[in-house]
């Protein structure tokens, strides 16, 4: 195998778990990068490397500092930072994403990819999805949803040409995510369509110029997953990228839901790969499969690819590891790994986790099946451990004044579901996600469950539970269990996942550290 091939005998899907969309690659040499959506988190853009497609590690955030990343405080969730792409020309990468909550799109550049990544250039253009790529000469071309081209100076910011209308695909709902590509003679023009949820599709079109006229691939769509029954749905949002033993592959977003009908989705939109062929000067896509089939006389498959995200961290660093993301910002007064060494204190910035400002720093839930945790010494504030998908849908385990207590949070609803007297100090705090089977092998029919079975008789129709556990000295207390639906994207709406983390709403609080643990399950 050379490097910068995935493996023999296959590889498992995800390669990114977790809410990591829109993905864009690229390569130089034996590496690859790659860059996903943040939306309103902070630090915004995730970057991370590989040198064989599969395992990847997060390096950094591309948008790392305030005058990179303006997200302005009162942002709604699911704005901010849409779909980044990367490249490499010339000697520098380049990353061009889109601001909504300013309308504006904007490039930076770096010679070195670890960073630093240098400021903003902006051009105020129409649409989302923005796209570089260069022709020959040096032309620089930017392509937008749409599908609109405009030629552009990057360095300037300048647009020197455009809007040229190219191909909108075949006729789905939102043509979106275009990247154009020089291969040989041809000009390829890749985009999605049908938007990005089960009608999701991947479609290309080629011409000899990048101006067009694009004419259209005979099977289009390439990719897509709609009307199936795979259980990774949504397929699309797709980029390309050349190993350096020539193969070429896919990466693009995708979908695991859990459940009956209607299915719930809770990790957001995770990054996959697909192997690419070209028949007849056109790109030949398989379905997205968990497992990809093993080549023949080769073992089954391998393992799933490491886990790129937080782990475990004690907090004796200088600087909070990459993974660690917060909503709209994170002000230097907010949090410290100093004041108290060993541990992460954190200062209330709000008095609420439902309404924006809050101080919370947390890591993307990737597994369906995990264990999140933290020892916490809450001193005289209010503190706890939150898995959240936006303000208005979060469970939290607080500890305030000697009493532990989970509060949901669903829309309107706000609820205290349980509450436990706890000792003055530091205690740990778990969070745990299970996937629920509606139907175990032991049940046949409705008729055969009872009140013990679930709370009132009822088996509710959910993608997983979450359940809540303090642990002190004398001992481990599992304080309720609660229905994971209504953190589902199906529920609470936007384009991000779940993620899992520390929070401050009154006074100070200080961690000792956070471990998160997938769970062994075949589904994931």
């Amino acid at each position: 195998m050379s490097a910068g091939t995935p493996a023999a005998p296959g590889y498992r899907n995800p390669i990114v778990p977790g809410f990591h969309p829109d993905p864009s690659v690229c390569r130089v040499g034996e590496d690859y990068y790659l860059v996903c959506s943040s939306f309103e988190y902070f630090p915004g853009v995730p970057l991370l490397h590989s040198r064989d497609l599969v395992n990847w590690r997060q390096i950094g955030n591309i948008l790392d500092r305030p005058s990179q990343l303006e997200i302005p405080p009162d942002a709604d969730a699911s704005r901010g930072i849409f779909a980044p792409t990367i490249r490499h020309h010339d000697g520098r990468f380049w990353m061009i994403t889109t601001n909504v909550s300013l309308g504006r799109h904007l490039i930076v550049t770096a010679e070195d990819p670890a960073g630093a990544w240098s400021e903003p250039v902006y051009l105020d253009l129409p649409h989302v999805d923005p796209s570089l790529a260069w022709d020959d000469d040096g032309t620089c071309w930017l392509t937008t949803s749409g599908v609109d081209a405009y030629r552009i100076d990057p360095d300037k910011g300048q647009v020197l040409e455009g809007p040229i209308p190219l191909w909108s695909g075949t006729g789905g709902q939102y043509p979106e995510a275009p990247h154009l590509y020089r291969i040989g003679d041809w000009w390829y023009l890749l985009l999605s369509e049908g938007g990005t949820h089960t009608g999701h599709a991947v479609s290309v079109a080629r011409s000899r110029s990048p101006r067009g006229p694009f004419e259209p691939a005979p099977t289009n769509p390439v990719l897509t997953h709609r009307g199936t029954n795979l259980p990774v749905q949504a397929a699309g949002h797709a980029d390309l990228v050349q190993a350096t033993d020539g193969s070429w592959w896919m990466v693009l977003l995708g979908i695991r839901a859990k459940g009956q009908w209607p299915p719930f989705h809770v990790l957001g939109r995770e990054t996959f790969l697909v192997p690419v062929r070209w028949v007849d000067g056109w790109p030949v896509v398989e379905p997205v499969r968990e497992v990809t089939a093993a080549p023949a006389g080769s073992a089954p498959a391998l393992a799933a690819p490491p886990d790129p995200g937080v782990q475990h961290d004690d907090f004796d660093a200088r600087l909070l590891a990459p993974g660690w993301i917060s909503p709209r910002s994170r002000p230097d007064a907010a949090w410290s790994l100093t004041e108290r060494p060993g541990w992460l204190t954190l200062h209330a910035t709000g008095t609420t986790l439902d309404r924006a400002g809050a101080t919370i720093v947390a890591t993307r839930q990737r597994h369906h099946d995990c264990r999140a945790g933290t020892r916490v010494d809450p001193g005289s504030g209010t503190a706890g451990l939150t898995i959240r998908v936006d303000e208005a849908h979060h469970y939290d385990l607080e500890v305030r004044a000697g009493t532990a207590r989970v509060v949901g949070r669903v829309g309107p609803f706000r609820q205290v579901f349980a509450s436990l007297d706890v000792p003055a100090g530091p205690l740990v705090l778990t969070i745990a996600t299970r996937t629920h089977d509606l139907y175990p092998p032991t049940v046949t029919s409705a008729a055969d469950l009872t009140a013990a079975d679930e709370p009132f008789g009822v088996r509710p129709a959910t993608s997983d539970m979450v359940a809540f556990e303090v642990e002190t000295a004398e001992g481990r207390v599992l304080l309720t269990e609660l229905d994971g639906r209504y953190l589902s994207t199906e529920v609470a709406g936007g384009f991000t996942g779940r993620v899992v983390g520390m929070y401050v709403t009154e006074g100070s609080a200080s961690f000792d550290w956070f471990d998160y643990r997938p769970a062994t399950r075949p589904t994931d």
